[in-house]
């Protein structure tokens, strides 16, 4: 990931990925665009601690 501003714990980045898709983007897509935030990076950080992105409801499970 190339936002230096996110958290790198795996626990408070998923707080925090959840809050900002939940308080300010329609989808992951728009969130990784708006932050500089590689997806795929980001997807395996939280898949390290079993979250998964959920569309439906826009946050990870």
């Amino acid at each position: 990931m190339s936002n230096s501003s996110i958290p790198k714990d795996p626990a408070m980045l998923l707080s925090y990925i959840n809050t900002q898709l939940r308080d300010f983007y329609p989808d992951l897509e728009e969130l990784c665009k708006s932050l500089d935030i590689d997806r795929k990076d980001l997807e395996n950080k939280l898949a390290s601690i079993d979250y998964k992105y959920d569309s439906g409801l826009n946050k990870f499970v």
